[in-house]
């Protein structure tokens, strides 16, 4: 083999070794340049909305769409396109404190809270999102609806101890509905919920307020005194009408009571005037003297004069021969009587016995 051949072959060779050792430089390389291209196409081709946030797409400065889910999308680079991204969830504001005038000319000084989040990220961005003052905007809406809603009320509706004055639910449902429809015309918020965060008043009207409070308690004071002077005059009311039944009713069990003891005694007397002349009219001489004396009275009388004398005439009598004719119509008459009856007149006739006898030997 000559020189040439030899030189030829070794330049071969070595032709060869070059191409293998440069093989895995041209796969890294074109690796990494699909790595660059793949880096480049991710970030200057597409954006990434995650999940609690929305964006816009501007191009050259308008916007071109509007993203409310999470997730990746196609945009052009810069300086063609841009993303400005938005927080959307649930945000909670409170509003500086407020003094505001009731219908009733009372100044209040009120402070709101407010939850809300973005709704139409268009319009929140043009209006409101480039410029960061979101806060500022949704406060001074909350100060022309409270005014404006405060403004159709007295005092009372806030601060009463009368629950059927209070409409602080119907105010604030009249704030909330303001400002949502406000804000969502104006900014692409919606407004979820406002509720009143604190409620005072100023020094010159707290006394005012106590007499109004005052003034509710008392006239509970006199509801509660009506109502019980009114049941105490039922009860009384009730009571006496109880009271007169009761007593109708004694007084007609007294007369019926009186009626059969003075039938009763007509009775007696009937059958003792029908027995004995004599024992009848001594009864009724009796009753005469029963009926002029009382309990207690001390009388100075002659016992021989009328009706007095049976005191002593009805001692004579027991000598007589008609005492047996007395004894037996007064036996007859006892026989008749009920047990109670004849034993009071039993009683009765023995006492007046006894008395006779003693007025017979004083004289």
């Amino acid at each position: 083999m000559s020189t040439e051949a030899r030189i030829e072959k070794k330049k071969d060779r070595v032709r060869e070794k070059r191409q293998k050792s440069s093989l895995p430089m041209q796969i890294m390389k074109y690796a990494v340049a699909l790595l660059l291209i793949a880096v480049l196409v991710y970030f200057g081709f597409t954006t990434e909305v995650r999940e609690g946030n929305c964006a816009v797409i501007l191009r050259f400065g308008a916007v071109r769409e509007q993203i409310t889910e999470a997730g990746l999308y196609f945009r052009l680079p810069w300086p063609f396109e841009t993303v400005v991204t938005y927080d959307d969830r649930l945000q909670y504001l409170e509003s500086d404190f407020l003094e505001t005038t009731t219908k009733d000319k009372r100044n209040v000084i009120l402070q709101s809270y407010v939850i809300w989040e973005i709704g139409d990220p268009v319009l929140y961005h043009n209006s409101v999102g480039s410029q960061g003052k979101v806060d500022s905007y949704i406060k001074d809406q909350i100060f022309s609806a409270t005014n404006s809603v405060l403004g159709a009320y007295d005092l009372t509706a806030l601060v009463s101890l009368e629950a059927e004055q209070l409409r602080i639910d119907e105010i604030q449902d009249q704030i909330h509905r303001r400002l949502r429809d406000n804000c969502a015309k104006n900014y692409g918020i919606t407004v979820t919920d406002v509720s009143i965060l604190r409620l005072s008043l100023p020094e010159t009207n707290l006394q005012a307020v106590f007499e109004q409070m005052k003034a509710d308690r008392q006239k509970d004071i006199d509801t509660i005194l009506a109502n019980a002077q009114t049941e105490a005059n039922k009860i009384v009311t009730d009571a006496d009408v109880e009271a007169s039944q009761i007593i109708a009713g004694g007084q007609t069990a007294a007369a019926e009571i009186k009626a059969k003891t003075e039938t009763e005694v007509a009775r007696i007397y009937a059958e003792a005037q029908a027995a004995n002349i004599e024992l009848y009219r001594f009864l009724k001489e009796l009753d005469t003297i029963t009926a002029s004396v009382g309990e207690g009275t001390m009388m100075i009388v002659k016992a021989n004069e009328y009706p007095f004398s049976v005191l002593t005439q009805y001692g004579d009598l027991l000598t007589d021969e008609s005492n047996e004719t007395v004894v037996k119509d007064l036996n007859y008459i006892l026989e008749r009587l009920p047990e109670k009856d004849r034993q009071a007149l039993i009683d009765a006739i023995y006492a007046l016995m006894k008395e006779a006898e003693k007025s017979g030997g004083a004289s």
